[in-house]
């Protein structure tokens, strides 16, 4: 019987890829990684199953260690049993029988490399596979079944987690998931064909996407594919999948934090008078924002049933609660037509006005306004990309909390400020505050002139 480590040692550079014969595949298990669970103090190895020539029966052989526990890192040690692993495969494709004499498939495994020009062995190909390691494949004497694995494609693996995810998260939270997934698999396929299946994949291929991400779009951006991918891969991680969550160890960028300017009151004046004749439906979607103090996206979620006119109140999903509930302001409420004979179930801000039938999703209806926004507001101004829906909210908000002063301590202002505006916490609003400039400091110019 000829030694399995003797013919991977001669077959590694030469080997090339065969098709998958069928009936072939009857007689052995795809070879698979024992990883340990992670544990670097254990060894890995690749083991598979043969059919035993006596009962029929698969039979588990002896594993193949190689220089596996040589390698200090997870990252390592899964390359170098991936390529144990894909070469031992390449070998059962071709005949080799650990049960039988495998004298002529070295012999033809020679005549091939013979016939080739000699070629330099890459030094870390080198270091793979030593010809000295000497593991001599054997059928161990207890019969056993195939062994389960959860080696997956990349495809298989990604559709496995974000099934797990799709019943825990907000759909745009999922979508976002999918998005930024469907993206990798792109990026993968374009640029490294030959990995097919997750424990393939390392961190440096990861860092690689990041990168290109980054040169696509922004460092904020890169960031959000890394910690949203990295919520995925940590779901594969608790599902032993992989190894290990790589992804955690890709540091995130610095990035300048994008920034929602306010208006001037010139300037926001002239808008709502622009808008009160061409496009009506656009101003009171901002009168929402302005005079509620709701996030773009909440102004989407709004059915017309959320709309209590009676009692001057609106309820929708916030940003922290499921369902929250605020007053309509009179300087709103003298805004709004009569939405009694509208369906109750449909959107309040469609792309055909108030209350008519919508089928999208409260994040394509945010994008639909950003772009009408855009179209018919910005470009009309002449206004820069910070200056967007949400600069409203950042607008409204400070000229309240500036007239709060006027009257109030800067505590008490902020009191009733984080009652209106419907902020968590003290700390949270004067955070938001400070992000947005709103609380500036009295002239000081009396403490300058003291000689």
């Amino acid at each position: 019987m000829s030694n399995l480590n003797e013919i991977l040692t001669f077959n590694y550079e030469s080997a090339y890829d065969c098709a998958y014969d069928l009936s072939m595949k009857k007689n052995y298990s795809p070879p698979k990684l024992y990883t340990a669970k992670g544990d670097l103090k254990k060894r890995w190895y690749v083991y598979f199953s043969f059919k035993d020539p006596k009962t029929g029966k698969l039979k588990r052989v002896t594993p193949f260690y190689g220089e596996a526990h040589k390698y200090k890192t997870k990252e390592d040690r899964l390359y170098v049993l991936s390529a144990y692993r894909k070469k031992i495969l390449e070998l059962l494709k071709q005949g080799y029988n650990p049960f039988e004499d495998n004298t002529e498939l070295q012999t033809k495994q020679k005549e091939i490399e013979s016939t080739r020009k000699a070629t330099t062995v890459k030094p870390e190909l080198a270091t793979i596979i030593q010809p000295s390691v000497a593991i001599e494949v054997q059928p161990v004497a207890i019969e056993v079944q195939p062994v389960a694995t959860n080696e997956k494609t990349i495809k298989e693996a990604i559709e496995f987690a974000l099934l797990l995810k799709k019943n825990i998260v907000a759909a745009s939270t999922y979508n976002a998931y999918k998005g930024k997934a469907n993206a990798l698999q792109e990026f993968i396929s374009k640029n490294y064909s030959g990995i097919t299946h997750i424990h393939l994949l390392t961190k440096n291929i990861m860092v690689q996407f990041l990168n290109d991400v980054l040169q696509r779009t922004s460092p904020r951006n890169r960031n959000n594919y890394r910690l949203e991918l990295s919520s995925l891969f940590q779901t594969l991680e608790d599902n032993e999948i992989i190894v290990s969550n790589f992804l955690k160890k890709i540091p995130t960028l610095k990035a300048i934090p994008e920034r929602n300017k306010t208006y001037t009151k010139e300037t926001q004046e002239a808008i709502f008078e622009f808008l009160e004749t061409k496009d009506p439906i656009l101003l009171l979607y901002i009168k929402f924002i302005s005079y509620n103090f709701l996030r773009p996206i909440e102004v989407n979620r709004l059915m017309v049933g959320n709309i209590n006119l009676k009692d001057k109140t609106v309820a929708f999903k916030a940003k922290n609660s499921p369902l929250k509930t605020k007053i309509i302001p009179d300087i709103l409420i003298d805004d709004l037509p009569d939405l009694s004979n509208l369906d109750k179930n449909n959107p309040l801000f469609t792309i055909h006005g108030l209350g008519n039938p919508w089928n999208a999703t409260p994040q394509n209806r945010r994008d639909h306004f950003s772009k009408r926004f855009k179209k018919v507001v910005k470009e009309h101004f002449n206004l820069g990309a910070d200056y967007t829906l949400y600069s409203f909210r950042h607008t409204y908000i400070t000229k309240l909390y500036r007239e709060l002063v006027k009257n109030y301590s800067p505590f008490e202002a902020k009191s009733r400020l984080m009652f209106i505006t419907g902020h968590s916490s003290m700390v949270a609003l004067e955070k938001y505050l400070r992000d947005i400039d709103a609380a500036l400091p009295d002239d000081y110019s009396e403490f300058l002139r003291v000689q």
